[in-house]
């Protein structure tokens, strides 16, 4: 850019503005005169009594007019979070406790974009109708038919043998863009190194936004197992883990009652079908084969939980492909919360690894 002619460009422009001669015989007060256009930057003229402009000072005002642009961007999408399409304020998910200690906001903006829940696969209402303040919280969560969750990687683990706090991701198979779910272990680490997993922990259950939904808590055992679903604190359900040689068996109850009962076969079955009294299916938690590379070494499970038939308004795309369970009756969405738990009992009692190989060795083969 020729600076000069930029200058001089501006010099008479203002002048033209101003009327800089007519002003200066009418108007009481003074007018200095705009610095010559043929100054150049650093430089100031003999008898010349106008302020000297350096590169310096020209750099610290773009530098400033940068950060003052920065600021009305971030306010301007913090007002666009705060309110829906429909102008009202948005208040979901400002619960009084919050899984990781700190307080969350209504949406996160990824790239200026705010996360989107995605809206249930199945109709709340019938028997997916919340009888609880219980259940109309963890409603958006699982009033759906199909819920993938699938495990991150750890490579500390995987490196180095050092247990990290398990996270997972949860997808509805009717919305794939999006997670409608997240799934994050707190735990000590000192517990986590000694005890692996035996260890005591809290896995928090959020939505997409990041709010609590509900949790479940798995204190330190032994010989078997047991995992609680609360909501604010209080139970709701729990999962019994049942000594036996080679079969795998839980118990799961609602309250002090029994609604369902898994008894798989042995560690050649992934599949892990809950059943009622009678011997009928309820639901289904399938622990899915991702590749030899991420079974042989990593952590990294995905687990699939049917619940039966969605509303065919939301089976769109992929979800079409998607193969139904046939189930005697729907659980409840507290019994649904139940189910997730002993997905994640299922993932820590049988496939998660002990320690990690000591080589960065590539997961291929999914």
């Amino acid at each position: 850019m020729n600076w000069t002619r930029s200058s001089r460009f501006w010099s008479n422009t203002v002048r033209k503005c101003i009327g800089e001669d007519r002003c200066a015989r009418t108007s009481l007060w003074p007018v200095h005169r705009i610095a010559p256009g043929y100054r150049h930057f650093g430089r100031r003229i003999q008898s010349d009594d106008s302020p000297l402009i350096d590169r310096s000072f020209l750099a610290k005002l773009w530098e400033a007019d940068r950060k003052l642009e920065g600021s009305r961007e971030k306010r301007k999408r913090h007002r666009i979070g705060n309110y829906d399409r429909n102008g009202t304020q948005n208040r979901i998910g400002q619960y009084d406790r919050t899984p990781f200690g700190k307080p969350t906001l209504d949406a996160t903006f990824v790239e200026g974009k705010p996360w989107k829940q995605p809206p249930p696969s199945q109709s709340v209402s019938g028997f997916l109708e919340p009888h609880s303040p219980e259940e109309v919280r963890v409603a958006p969560l699982l009033a759906r038919s199909n819920l993938l969750i699938t495990r991150d990687i750890e490579w500390a683990n995987l490196v180095f043998g050092f247990e990290q706090e398990n996270r997972y991701a949860i997808v509805d198979v009717c919305y794939p863009q999006s997670p409608v779910g997240l799934i994050r272990e707190q735990s000590s680490i000192i517990a986590r190194q000694l005890l692996r997993l035996r260890r005591p922990f809290v896995a928090y259950i959020t939505d997409a936004m990041g709010n609590e939904l509900f949790r479940v808590r798995r204190p330190f055992w032994w010989i078997t197992s047991s995992i609680y679903a609360e909501v604010d604190g209080k139970e709701i359900g729990v999962v019994h883990r049942r000594w036996h040689l080679w079969r795998r068996v839980y118990d799961l109850y609602l309250g002090n009652k029994q609604f369902a009962v898994v008894e798989n076969p042995g560690f050649w079955s992934w599949t892990f079908t809950l059943k009622d009294i009678d011997g009928k299916v309820l639901a289904e938690v399938d622990r899915d084969w991702r590749g030899f590379g991420f079974e042989i070494f990593t952590d990294a499970g995905q687990y699939v939980i049917r619940f039966g038939a969605s509303d065919p308004v939301s089976r769109t795309g992929a979800a079409r492909e998607v193969q139904e369970l046939e189930v005697a009756r729907h659980l409840t969405l507290s019994e649904r919360a139940v189910a997730v738990a002993l997905a994640i009992s299922l993932d820590n009692d049988y496939f998660s690894r002990h320690g990690g190989w000591g080589l960065p060795f590539v997961a291929v083969g999914e």
